[in-house]
């Protein structure tokens, strides 16, 4: 009876706003069709997603930068007066949606609108709300630092098309994996929570972390190849940390997708082969930095024996004699994982959203097994 009593008191406050709606004019900041299409993707009803509106809105965000203002004002408008994890839940899925859209015009974003950081459930006792909360918070804290990751990389591209230096591609790597880190903390955690809607959001979570990984994997497949005696010390040391936080990451993957598959996601059923980096990669860059090592260590001996040289030999025609330290690493050490695929290709925003799921995978995933399928509800 409870149950029933707040999907009507939800059903109602939404037909309220939508109602409201109705009466505002056009503006830069509101767009009356868009509020609509908004409040709708984002109702009280936690049985089902409504995604026809959802595409809606995906189409509004991908045909003019212009729609991006009036989709700040009406999300953050919708998110900051709820105290419902339903809509608040909806909500980061339809956000999560729209920066998958990789349009220019994101780069504005930058933070997302709405703190939901400290959300707490208003309808329920905290008892039984603890783990939707705790799901939400986890959602919007990658969502948020996924905004600004996504923005700060369009300013990038169209400030600085010029290929990015090892530095700039270690720091990347990084930071993807700083995300898919925060990935991996958005989990169910109360007995309640097999619910509709959160299997909804972890099959979006799990596709997402698909993309990301994979990412990963083909950055450091690239990055590897130029990681050579020639790199300099500090580069190493980053590229050996970024290699063994892939490898922990793989393990964590792999637990994280065993637990989706026991609860129920979808998108999870099929478990990829996570790619492991070969030990004689990880020996390859510890022969580097060894490397560079002896090579400063004779350095500084042949310069102290110059010095010793000046010092007891009057003659002014001394010679110096340069011996090249490096050590050459065989074809063996490159990685060429087989597993993965090398490839520029930029993500595709001009197709029909209409029959894909709410997150919208344009980018591919590096992995040569077939996976599930990822647009089928």
């Amino acid at each position: 009876m409870m149950k029933l009593w707040k999907r009507a008191s939800g059903a109602l406050k939404d037909r309220k706003t939508l109602f409201s709606i109705g009466f505002s004019r056009k503006t830069s900041f509101r767009n009356p069709d868009l509020d609509s299409a908004i409040i709708h993707a984002t109702s009280h009803d936690d049985s089902s997603v409504d995604y026809h509106n959802a595409h809606r809105v995906y189409k509004w965000i991908r045909s003019s930068p212009a729609n991006l203002k009036p989709l700040v004002h009406a999300l953050s408008s919708r998110v900051n007066r709820t105290r419902s994890w339903i809509v608040a839940l909806k909500a980061l899925m339809l956000v999560h949606g729209v920066l998958c859209c990789k349009v220019t015009s994101l780069q504005e974003i930058r933070r997302l609108p709405f703190d939901l950081s400290d959300f707490s459930d208003g309808h329920s006792r905290p008892s039984k709300t603890w783990g939707f909360n705790a799901f939400i918070r986890a959602y919007f804290s990658f969502l948020d630092q996924y905004s600004f990751f996504l923005s700060d990389q369009i300013r990038r591209r169209h400030k600085k098309p010029q290929l990015d230096s090892v530095n700039q591609e270690l720091e990347r790597i990084q930071k993807l994996q700083s995300l898919l880190h925060m990935l991996l903390q958005i989990r169910p955690m109360a007995d309640n929570m097999k619910k509709t809607l959160i299997l909804e959001a972890m099959d979006c979570v799990v596709i997402e972390i698909f993309d990301i990984y994979g990412r990963i994997c083909s950055a450091i497949a690239k990055l590897l190849i130029k990681i050579h005696p020639a790199a300099g010390k500090a580069e190493a040391v980053i590229a050996l940390k970024v290699v063994k936080k892939a490898t922990s990451q793989g393990e964590d993957l792999a637990l994280y997708f065993e637990f989706c598959k026991e609860f129920g996601v979808s998108n999870a059923h099929e478990i990829p082969k996570f790619v492991r980096i070969p030990e004689e990669d990880i020996k390859a860059i510890e022969k580097v930095i060894n490397g560079v090592e002896e090579e400063e260590e004779t350095k500084k001996e042949e310069q102290v024996e110059e010095e010793k040289s000046i010092i007891l030999v009057e003659r002014p025609e001394l010679q110096t004699i340069i011996t090249d330290k490096w050590e050459i690493f065989e074809d063996d050490f490159c990685f060429t994982c087989k597993d993965i695929k090398e490839t520029d290709q930029h993500r595709k925003c001009n197709v029909d959203p209409s029959p894909l799921p709410l997150i919208v995978m344009d980018e591919p995933v590096y992995f040569t097994h077939t996976l599930p399928d990822l647009i089928t509800f």
